[in-house]
């Protein structure tokens, strides 16, 4: 862990033929960032020059060969790798996915052995990172495996958080993925990330119905009733303000989502589709419930427009102070709840 001034953000490149190296380098093109934080792009110094002058944005790289080696007051590239990486914007690429997980399993490393404090991940291809070493649907999955604790995907801004029961799941397969263990694992998972994460003392959760209208007493479905209502009554029963099931439909527009800290969707869509009209551009992909603290921003590789010099980086902005932002709760957090014998 670093112990000095400024924390150690490790960024990992995600999809080159995407946006990730522009809002990176737009990130980081104002020197006073540098103040705060030390960025460590997991990548290779090279293509990153190309990168600076393809978009014309002046920036000196410090070129190291580890994460242990870089500098304060510098952006410092982990050389990665050394082979030419023929970037083609806008297109699918194998080759590039391969890359983008040599960054992503090198910037891995360095976090669990505490040679950088946090991780930010520029978007990847799902379609273009598959290969026989890597068979993981997403950046989450992957993280899973590697760091220790359960994984939620936590879709979070100032005003808004949203956690997901189901992620990357098809919406046939929802209702038979959610069970009374699943809600409970993911319930206290939040509940934790929000006090130990964001500082909030006691938490108020919103669980979203799986059916229309919550399931209309079992007219639409019996999952709301005989699922989500038990293991929410639960915890209210263990003392802790959890709320539900809300029809969906309704929930976001009435605006009923300020009364809770944050909202736990059934599936995917359910959460995202309401997360991004509110908070899309200042949005950010939080990984909780893991022993170290990875951010992205929250959108995908927008292969429509790499390359052109137009990608906005405030959401990758926001994952990185969000990320720091959390680091330190974390820090005080411990110290706080640290047993004095």
């Amino acid at each position: 862990m670093n112990t000095k001034s400024t924390i150690k953000v490790g960024i990992s490149i995600g999809d080159m033929n995407g946006i990730g190296p522009e809002i990176i380098l737009k990130s980081l093109q104002d020197s006073r960032v540098l103040e705060l934080f030390t960025p460590v792009i997991f990548a290779n110094s090279k293509v990153m020059s190309f990168f600076g002058s393809h978009f014309k944005i002046k920036l000196q790289f410090h070129g190291i060969s580890k994460a242990e080696e870089a500098i304060e007051g510098k952006i410092n590239v982990v050389n990665v790798w050394k082979e030419t990486a023929k970037i083609n914007f806008g297109e699918e690429d194998k080759s590039i996915g391969g890359f983008a997980i040599k960054s992503l399993k090198a910037a891995t490393e360095a976090l669990i052995n505490k040679d950088i404090d946090t991780l930010v991940t520029a978007p990847i291809h799902k379609n273009s990172i598959q290969s026989d070493d890597f068979n993981f649907p997403g950046h989450t999955d992957f993280l899973a495996q590697e760091l220790k604790g359960d994984s939620l995907m936590f879709m979070v801004s100032d005003n808004i958080k949203v956690g997901l029961l189901t992620d990357h799941v098809p919406v046939k397969d929802v209702s038979s993925r959610i069970n009374e263990a699943l809600i409970t694992k993911k319930v206290n998972a939040i509940h934790e990330s929000l006090k130990k994460d964001f500082r909030i003392r006691e938490p108020k959760i919103a669980v979203l119905g799986i059916n229309p209208h919550s399931g209309d007493g079992g007219v639409i479905g019996k999952e709301d009733d005989e699922v989500i209502r038990p293991a929410v009554k639960q915890f209210v029963d263990d003392g802790k303000f959890v709320f539900g099931p809300y029809a969906a439909d309704s929930f976001f527009g009435s605006k009923n989502n300020a009364n809770f800290d944050a909202i736990i969707a059934a599936y995917h869509d359910q959460g995202l589709i309401p997360f991004k009209t509110l908070s899309f551009g200042n949005g950010v992909n939080f990984t909780a419930g893991l022993n170290r603290v990875r951010t992205s921003p929250d959108h995908g590789t927008a292969f429509d427009i790499a390359g052109k010099g137009i990608a906005e980086s405030s959401s990758f902005s926001q994952a990185i102070f969000m990320s720091i932002s959390i680091f330190r709760n974390r820090m005080e957090y411990l110290k706080l709840t640290k047993n004095p014998l």
